[in-house]
């Protein structure tokens, strides 16, 4: 095991492209996932007090955890928030309070703990074919390329501009040496938003440090039948397996039991602010990992780790004037960030062994029918994997 990095080590481990993609993957996590919060709150009625509360909660709290894993494994392992568990929030809201619900987050939290620490989360994640995996991940990040072909439709002028951004900056190797092609199209976009109407209505508020309120957990059997498994599965075995999938593909090896430790652990403590289950991110981690040698792929990580938490400190001064820019803005820049990394995904899900059983994969996760409240990319790892058992033997045995 190498030793755990010092900060003296991130400085020295920190370069051009590490910035580049430390922007561009906080810039991802920091736009569109945001927007989930605010709708899944906005649908249970939750007040601003208590969605900037939560907003701290995932990220302060996070970004803290994040900085600490990458230091001691040296490996970029940020964590954030399960994004599917955001969205159960709201219908869960309709029918339970959310103390209740946060008593789910708090059950929830402590169950993760219980499966790292007894081992199983690795034996589970053990069973699972790369190429399976990897099928899952990719019908997962398929969303963002398509939203990014429908900004199009949404917002011709902007998405066109920044896209022509993008391909100049890839078209320039001495501009994607130090940045990567998406910090210019997110300049360009920065540019044409100002320059237009849409710029002239973004304002920031007037709260500017957030202000965590303690939420007293109540417990219902409701909520925790609607929450506790459905986000742990979602956490344990579908994002941090997305995670677990990029980073590997990648030479990386991450922790998978002390992951779902740390997942468990910093739930229970986030949900007292009112915040969703924590996970390891895939989409961040994969941008992070997409650039530069793979030894300095930690450095990276821990910047995007001290920018999360800056963002949690000042979550009501960003939040207004982030979601107020057009929806082709966020749905441009994530579908642009995920290009290389989508491209990489399809390749290690269908050019090797299991294709039949990816396949399968592939297509129950991009048809996101939930089954029994659980989302499609578990079941996409489920079907896909009992196909590959019956169609592709020999791949097993092998």
């Amino acid at each position: 095991m190498r030793r755990a990095a010092r900060f003296t080590d991130v400085f020295r481990d920190f370069d051009a492209t590490s910035f580049g993609v430390m922007v561009t993957a906080f810039l991802f996590a920091s736009t569109g996932p945001v927007a989930i919060i605010l709708a899944a709150g906005a649908k249970g009625g939750l007040d601003e007090a208590t969605l900037s509360s939560w907003i701290f909660g995932v990220f302060f709290v996070n970004g803290l955890l994040s900085i600490g894993f990458c230091l001691w494994f040296r490996q970029p392992l940020v964590f954030l928030w399960t994004i599917p568990g955001a969205i159960l929030v709201g219908p869960a809201l309709t029918q339970s309070s959310f103390p209740e619900v946060v008593g789910a987050f708090i059950a929830t939290g402590l169950l993760m703990a219980l499966i790292g620490v007894t081992g199983v989360a690795r034996r589970v994640m053990d069973l699972l074919p790369g190429p399976i995996v990897m099928a899952m991940v990719t019908g997962v990040y398929l969303q963002f390329g398509l939203n990014w072909i429908g900004a199009f439709r949404d917002e011709l002028a902007l998405t066109l501009v920044m896209t022509a951004a993008f391909i100049a900056a890839s078209l320039a190797p001495r501009f994607t040496l130090r940045l990567p092609p998406v910090f210019f199209s997110v300049l360009a976009g920065a540019v044409m938003i100002a320059l237009s109407d849409a710029g002239a209505e973004i304002a920031l508020g007037d709260a500017v440090f957030a202000a965590p309120i303690l939420i007293t957990p109540e417990f219902s059997l409701r909520a925790m039948l609607d929450l506790v498994i459905p986000i742990t599965v979602t956490v344990l075995i579908v994002q941090n397996g997305q995670g677990f999938a990029v980073l590997r593909a990648k030479g990386h090896k991450p922790p998978v039991n002390a992951v779902a430790v740390a997942c468990g652990v910093t739930s229970v403590v986030v949900a007292f602010v009112g915040s969703v289950s924590t996970c390891l991110t895939g989409p961040t981690n994969a941008i992070i990992a997409s650039e530069g040698a793979p030894e300095r792929h930690y450095a990276a990580a821990v910047g995007v780790g001290a920018l999360v938490v800056l963002f949690g400190l000042f979550a009501p001064l960003f939040t207004g004037a982030m979601l107020a820019a057009p929806a082709a803005f966020i749905a441009t820049l994530a579908g642009l960030s995920m290009l290389k990394v989508l491209q990489g995904s399809f390749i290690a899900a269908f050019a090797g062994p299991y294709s039949m059983g990816a396949l399968i994969t592939f297509l129950v996760t991009v048809a996101d029918i939930p089954i029994f409240g659980v989302g499609a990319a578990f079941w996409g790892l489920v079907f896909g994997g009992l196909a590959s058992r019956l169609l592709e033997p020999a791949d097993w045995r092998s």
